[in-house]
């Protein structure tokens, strides 16, 4: 489709879990400018408010609703009963959008997790999504009303890195429940929309960078990343455009075309081009026989023995940087550095 109507955010109200900090703290200010009624949703009581204080700041009318709740959105019930409370002050009627936006990244070597963590991943990054979508889909076909669906999931949910095992399955898992819902939903009139951000420097990024693994930080450092008030623009815009999947950088774009499947495309002309590059440098990348791996695992693990991740030497930690460096995928460096 070549002309599509803008949506206009201005008197929606627009429900935002994770909306006390990072990008959906961010979202929650940039709707609010535009005129939006916006409600946000988060577990931290002292960080709601602050962020109820900051949406008041940038109020633009005296009749914009602006609330904050403080629940768990991790179980069908809790995330029910916040979207509940969130419909109460617009007389029952469900949001015209949902921004999912809560989730954390714990990143670690997959041989050091145990059941707890995988579970806790999991959590962390799909069910905190699923359920909010799973009770506000239900609400808006119950009460045959229109609406929007907006999941956040990661360039992680187009590849993954050493360092995200925990991480990366639930933002896959993500994306599979977006696309079977964009075709499910488009019976009801609702639409549904996913975004891949990049790096965002916000408080969770600083949280999780200080137990994420050194080989993973070697391979992220030409990431340059974005704050939340960029991504948030670039998430509203694609929303605004009617856009499926939404990225906003060379990296997103490349990944998007190219591993589309039979998702709706933004644009055929560009996305062709994005493809052919993603295809391009795919084969492009230097390969990696198995002597080769071998004699590299003998540098980090030694010939007769496993060492434990967290006890490896500097040497070994060495070792596997010289290994990520051949094998890491062209997603992290820079655009300028493709196919040299």
């Amino acid at each position: 489709m070549f002309f599509r109507s803008k949506w206009d955010s201005r008197g929606r109200h627009c429900y935002i879990t994770g909306g006390s900090s990072g990008l959906g703290l961010a979202l929650a200010i940039l709707l609010t400018k535009k005129g939006a009624h916006v409600s946000i949703v988060a577990r931290n009581e002292t960080r709601l408010k602050k962020a109820l204080e900051d949406l008041e700041a940038v109020r633009q009318t005296s009749e914009q609703l602006l609330k904050a709740y403080s629940f768990h959105v991790n179980k069908e019930a809790d995330a029910q009963a916040a979207l509940e409370a969130a419909c109460e002050p617009h007389g029952g009627s469900s949001p015209d959008v949902l921004f999912l936006c809560a989730g954390k990244s714990t990143p670690g070597f997959f041989v050091e997790q145990d059941e707890a963590a995988m579970r806790a991943g999991m959590e962390e990054t799909f069910w905190t999504q699923a359920f909010s979508a799973l009770t506000g889909a239900k609400r808006m076909v119950r009460r045959r009303e229109r609406g929007k669906i907006v999941f956040v999931s990661s360039v992680l949910g187009y590849f993954s890195i050493v360092g995200y095992s925990t991480y990366s399955p639930g933002k896959f898992a993500i994306r599979g429940l977006a696309e079977a819902l964009q075709s499910e939903l488009m019976l009801y009139d609702i639409d549904v929309h996913i975004c891949f951000p990049g790096t965002i420097f916000s408080p969770g990024y600083e949280e999780e960078n200080r137990v994420k693994p050194k080989v993973t930080l070697k391979i992220e450092e030409t990431d340059g990343g974005e704050t939340p008030q960029v991504v948030a623009e670039a998430l509203f815009k694609g929303v605004q455009n009617g856009d499926f999947h939404i990225t906003y950088d060379p990296i997103g774009h490349i990944f998007r075309a190219s591993t589309a499947g039979s998702s709706p495309r933004n644009n055929m002309f560009t996305d062709i081009i994005y493809g052919l590059i993603g295809y391009a440098c795919a084969n492009c990348l230097p390969s990696v026989d198995s002597s080769d791996i071998y004699d590299r695992l003998g540098c980090l693990f030694g010939d007769t023995r496993w060492i434990p991740p967290s006890d490896r030497t500097a040497e070994n930690t060495k070792g596997i940087f010289k290994l990520a460096g051949s094998m890491t995928t062209h997603a992290m460096v820079s655009a300028n550095d493709f196919c040299q």
